[in-house]
């Protein structure tokens, strides 16, 4: 069983990756979309290890 901290940090990437996909990969409308500010998308996206390409194949895959 994970703790609720981990829980928390999944919630959080699942929301932003799913953002990211309806907007695109635009990170100013999915930081609009979640009320955060760009800057926060982008430490966030650097701090969870997002990106495109690996996001994408995991979809297909």
């Amino acid at each position: 069983m994970s703790s609720l901290k981990e829980q928390i940090r999944d919630i959080e990437k699942e929301e932003i990756i799913k953002a990211l996909k309806g907007c695109d990969w635009v990170m100013a409308k999915a930081a609009r979309q979640l009320g955060i500010t760009e800057r926060m998308i982008g430490y966030k996206i650097k701090k969870y290890g997002i990106r495109k390409e690996e996001v994408s194949e995991a979809d297909r895959g």
